[in-house]
């Protein structure tokens, strides 16, 4: 094991065991970041559900089209062997998903930590004793790069 990994393992054992915990996103573009997250999740946990977000709510809030439709992106997803469960997801409220699908932790990279919108879902969840546990984002990884990368951009030739 490397020095790096080691100190990783030394991180990650700070965070206590879950029995249900939740993730969601929107894993279009499915990369080595997103299989990270929902990895290091499946550690943390007894039984972890992935949201996917729909095409819709994608389009709603971040105004595009993702490229591998909601279907296909959760059938990715939930043929993980991390994943026990998985939800495509209408929503961007946490609590409602908790409503639904109780759970006792939500994890998300550390790139949001700080971000208002997680301060304020960190507020919401503990009213209902649900922790946000903010695990290490995998650096220089994303869908929203690899669709701008000139070199990676795919195109219909």
């Amino acid at each position: 094991m490397t020095e790096k990994n080691k100190n990783q393992n030394n991180k990650n054992a700070d965070i206590p065991k879950y029995k249900v915990g939740y993730t969601q996103g929107v894993f279009d573009m499915f990369h080595i970041g997103h299989l990270a997250l929902i990895n290091h999740a499946a550690e943390h946990c007894e039984k972890l559900i992935v949201g996917v977000n729909s095409d819709a709510l994608v389009q709603e809030y971040k105004k595009k089209t993702p490229v591998i439709n909601e279907f296909n992106r959760a059938e990715i997803i939930r043929n993980l062997k991390a994943v026990d469960d998985c939800i495509i997801v209408e929503t961007l409220d946490k609590v409602e998903v908790l409503k639904q699908y109780k759970f006792d932790a939500i994890f998300i990279g550390d790139d949001w930590k700080g971000n208002a919108r997680w301060s304020q879902t960190e507020k919401d969840l503990a009213e209902y004793g649900v922790d946000v546990v903010y695990l290490p984002h995998t650096p220089d990884v994303s869908s929203t790069r690899l669709r701008e990368e000139e070199p990676n951009r795919v195109t219909g030739e």
